[in-house]
């Protein structure tokens, strides 16, 4: 896989704490990447002060721009500590999404990195409409952060698709264990794959007399079990570190990956257009909003943003 060379942190203008920037800087001193911290703002009251010719209003928009540069240099200087070079970027841009993808299509980056919110009351993470919009849209990976360390040895959960055989699946499959794998070398972390497989259809049990819900659940189980390990065998992964349980993907992939404890989730995101691969849409962001680690959004090869010509 490719590795990170060049990696783009999105600030968080509204605190001076920056989760995502001290993740990007642990991941660029194992890969020698070069990190630029980006920063999108924008003020509607700018563009409605009619009384301002359009010249004073781009000097207010400069001097509030002058300013953010200012303290995205002091956000920085806390890491400067760390022999890894960071870049500044401040645009102006009603539409945050869109100037963090643009910026990354146009620069070649290789990595997103964005952090998370944490809502206190509901210990969850708190996904904003950015962060669904960069999973959805970008065709570069995305790391959305939690405010956590990644122990040595800890653990990396790949949510893979096995239900068809059609190769797409198959190389986004690959494509999230390459992913995992790198990172896991970096961090010396273990890999785990993690697969969901439905119960038995209630209606067929009701309409077939002589269904055997038991022989066919253990059918699909004993099925869904040898693609994962072999999966795991093409990649050298223990076949112990494969998790195959009933149930929804949504459902099973969270409850893995905090029984494991990991410390990171990588599964593939094909936004709302596509083929129809691995954790498409509503399956995606369930499974996401029930996530309480990093998480690693990949696109499958050949994916074409909408933001794209």
């Amino acid at each position: 896989m490719k590795d990170y060379k060049k990696i783009l942190v999105v600030i968080n203008p509204t605190t001076d704490h920056q989760p995502a920037l001290a993740r990007a800087v642990e991941l660029a001193t194992r890969s020698q990447a070069d990190i630029t911290a980006f920063l999108s703002i924008f003020d509607f009251s700018y563009e409605m002060t009619s009384i301002l010719s359009s010249q004073e209003r781009e000097a207010m928009r400069q001097g509030v721009i002058d300013q953010r540069v200012a303290w995205l240099e002091n956000a920085i200087s806390g890491f400067s500590q760390s022999n890894i070079k960071i870049n500044t970027e401040v645009v102006w841009h009603n539409r945050p999404f869109e100037s963090v993808i643009n910026h990354a299509m146009k620069g070649q980056y290789d990595l997103i990195v964005k952090s998370t919110h944490e809502h206190d009351k509901l210990k969850a993470v708190i996904f904003t409409p950015t962060d669904w919009h960069l999973m959805r849209k970008s065709p570069v990976p995305v790391l959305l952060v939690k405010e956590h360390d990644w122990p040595v040895e800890g653990k990396i959960v790949c949510a893979v698709n096995v239900v068809s055989e059609d190769e797409d699946h198959q190389t986004l499959n690959g494509k999230i264990i390459s992913h995992a794998l790198d990172l896991a070398k970096k961090f010396s972390a273990s890999v785990h794959l993690v697969n969901g497989y439905p119960g038995t259809p209630v209606n067929l049990a009701i309409e077939l007399p002589d269904f055997d819900a038991n022989v066919y659940n253990n059918t699909v189980r004993m099925q869904h079990e040898q693609r994962v390990q072999y999966l795991a065998q093409a990649y050298n992964i223990p076949l112990e570190n494969c998790h195959v349980e009933e149930g929804l993907p949504e459902d099973v992939i969270p409850e893995m990956a905090a029984k494991l404890d990991a410390e990171l989730v990588v599964l593939g995101t094909v936004g709302r257009t596509g083929f129809s691969a691995a954790l498409i849409g509503n399956t995606a962001e369930h499974v996401i909003d029930s996530i309480n680690c990093d998480l690693l959004a990949i696109k499958p090869d050949g994916y074409k943003s909408p933001l794209q010509d």
